[in-house]
């Protein structure tokens, strides 16, 4: 089914077509929120209410823009105002709790060694650390370009700035990210 098919199936009220675009976006949906607020029931509170929203606003959609660009736009919406909520309340997030284990994989044949496996999610965690420590515009444009792996144009349809503006976030985001990773010796040199 095309997504142009699926668009119009979903604003006829078809459930099934609407269940397909769940299925579609559903990983990514997940993997940006978690990636914009470090915590993954955040992540699926804010994924349960893109979707939700996606339903909504279906109706209205227009076309200008890509469905996918629609509901990444959506996502940082909905991360953002999560990420205000979790500021205005005080509420944090330690990062020293244990790693989500939603998505760790089981280790089967072939798999890294159990000290290759732990350095890896050592690793996967610093840099999830040092992410959610940048500032709110810069974890947004690297975990849309760099993540997400947008183009600066989708990237700026999103965001709703200038492609230069982007252009500058990330690298100041990505400056800012090796600074807060060269600090960590033990992974990286």
């Amino acid at each position: 089914m095309t997504e142009t098919d699926m668009i119009k199936r979903c604003k006829r009220g078809d459930r099934d077509a609407f269940n397909e675009l769940v299925t579609k976006y559903q990983s990514p949906v997940m993997n940006m929120a978690y990636n914009m607020l470090s915590n993954y029931d955040d992540a699926a509170d804010a994924a349960q209410e893109v979707f939700i929203r996606v339903y909504k606003g279906l109706k209205t959609f227009q076309g200008k823009s890509s469905l996918t660009t629609w509901i990444y736009k959506i996502t940082t919406n909905v991360c953002t105002d999560a990420l205000r909520k979790r500021r205005s309340t005080g509420e944090t997030v330690s990062i020293n709790a244990p790693p989500d284990s939603g998505g760790a994989p089981d280790i089967i044949s072939g798999a890294p060694e159990p000290d290759e496996q732990h350095e890896r999610n050592e690793r996967i965690k610093a840099v999830r650390e040092a992410i959610s420590e940048l500032k709110e515009e810069h974890r947004e444009v690297l975990t849309l370009c760099d993540i997400e792996q947008l183009s600066y144009e989708e990237a700026t349809e999103i965001i709703r700035c200038p492609e230069g503006t982007v252009k500058s976030r990330l690298n100041r985001a990505r400056n800012a990210l090796r600074k807060k990773l060269s600090n960590n010796k033990k992974f990286f040199y």
